[in-house]
């Protein structure tokens, strides 16, 4: 790509890994951000000297993208590598709280994980047992077979003898956070690609690490660094008004500063947004991205007087509480008061939760929070917010394979990127930047583009 300027079009870590790769590739690169700073989704706040993330986000061991893109941003240091799966699954009974673990071990795949479904405590002997039945129907799926995204994951599950107490005990403790739908919504295809990738294609693959700081500076800061490095131009608080085919080949673009011209161009935006840009030429099937349509994520961010407990991260039963991440360390709080703890809980597929007011969603959660960890009852709440990313990501339904789009459009040196494109994955930060990889290769493939005729055009 040496000689070719490109311009990225947004600043998540779609964006951002298309930046790199193209830079590395040797394109010159303009990066253009609508907000103040890079990240996306990915962000954090202070509030009270705490730093906070908008959303907690956790990898796994088989997210081989993304690991490499905090390689090649500097950022491997700053997060807890991948730890064998050892999950606390809690839920309040009649005396007191009931913990199952979702842990896995050195055996071979599905044995990895058969001891503690078997012993999980929140399902009967009969559930336990026909868990193993729809893990063997997962592991006989052809992932390219287009009719399964005809179907809901929770349809396939019922027909494969899982009872509403499984799906939501352990079918939905993995598809709620990965695919922000629950398994009754989700499309089959997404869940399975899910469950074949994370949980049945290597033991290893379904270990979990997490970030050690916030967000912003894992992700924004330390790829503003990277791409300064690189030489890459980072334009924020700027966005692109139009998208055009230039006259004499190439692309132009208009800024608030005025049109610049430039040879490729890389959209990564989020699908609504780039259906309102990409020329309807160049993605026939543009108008078709809305019907993706979105899905909720909010998190309630928590801060006791007391330590309430020693886990890092434990699920709990049902919508109220289903994650729950402790970031004292990471916010560092703990440098600022080390006898306080700050708990997240992370709510996905939030969508009914989005008209509760924030006073009302703290004090319905820490209840529920207490009837799990007894030593909430006894602690202080002295600081509490809620965040909400009302779009966080495409609403991955049945029917949305065939709209999301590849890299590469109609138009030469015109790519995609997005977590809504056609990764295979669903929503998370691994394809994100996937997609920013394929559409950055996308453009290093072709050739510079000659002018587009005006009947295209």
């Amino acid at each position: 790509m040496t000689g070719r300027h490109v311009a990225v079009l947004g600043g998540g870590l779609a964006g951002l890994a298309a930046a790199l790769e193209c830079a590395d590739l040797g394109a010159r690169v303009t990066l253009l951000e609508r907000q103040r700073r890079l990240g996306g989704l990915t962000w954090s706040f202070e509030r009270n000297g705490v730093w906070m993330d908008n959303g907690q986000h956790v990898y796994l061991a088989c997210c081989d993208a993304y690991l490499g893109f905090l390689d090649r941003i500097g950022a491997a240091g700053d997060v807890q590598p991948a730890r064998a799966l050892d999950i606390p699954v809690v839920a309040a009974g009649p005396t007191g709280p009931v913990t199952g673990r979702l842990r896995r071990r050195d055996l071979p795949v599905p044995l990895h994980l058969a001891g503690s479904l078997l012993r999980f405590p929140h399902l009967g002997l009969v559930d336990r047992l026909r868990l193993g039945q729809a893990l063997s129907g997962l592991g006989r799926l052809d992932l390219d077979d287009p009719s399964l995204d005809r179907i809901t994951f929770g349809d396939w599950l019922l027909r494969h003898g899982q009872s509403q107490a499984a799906i939501e005990w352990v079918w939905d403790l993995i598809t709620v956070p990965t695919v922000n739908l629950p398994a009754r919504e989700a499309s089959l295809a997404v869940a399975a690609m899910v469950f074949k990738t994370g949980i049945l294609g290597d033991r290893a693959a379904v270990d979990m690490g997490w970030s050690r700081v916030p967000l912003g500076r894992l992700h924004g800061e330390r790829a503003g660094a990277a791409l300064a490095r690189a030489g890459v131009t980072v334009l924020t608080g700027t966005r692109a008004h139009t998208l055009a085919a230039g006259a004499e080949g190439g692309y132009e673009l208009s800024l608030p500063s005025g049109p610049i011209r430039v040879d490729q161009v890389v959209v990564a935006l989020p699908h609504d947004e780039a259906a309102g840009l990409v020329p309807a030429p160049a993605a026939p099937g543009r108008d078709r991205w809305r019907g993706l349509g979105s899905s909720s994520v909010m998190d309630v961010h928590l801060v006791f007087d007391r330590k309430v407990t020693s886990w890092e991260v434990m699920a709990g039963h049902g919508h109220d509480v289903q994650w729950v991440f402790d970031r004292t360390q990471a916010s560092g709080l703990a440098d600022l008061d080390p006898t306080r703890q700050y708990l997240a809980v992370s709510l996905s597929a939030a969508d009914h939760l989005l008209g509760q007011r924030p006073e009302e969603l703290v004090t319905s959660t820490v209840a529920v929070l207490g009837r799990l960890l007894p030593a909430v009852s006894a602690a202080r709440l002295v600081d509490s917010t809620v965040t909400k990313e009302r779009r966080a990501t495409f609403r991955a339904g049945p029917g949305t394979a065939a709209i999301r789009p590849a890299a590469k459009t109609a138009w030469p040196g015109l790519a995609l990127a997005g977590a809504w494109t056609s990764t295979g994955w669903p929503a998370t930060m691994e394809g994100a930047v996937r997609s920013g990889l394929a559409a950055a290769r996308s453009l290093a493939s072709q050739t510079l583009i000659t002018p587009i005729s005006q009947e295209v055009a």
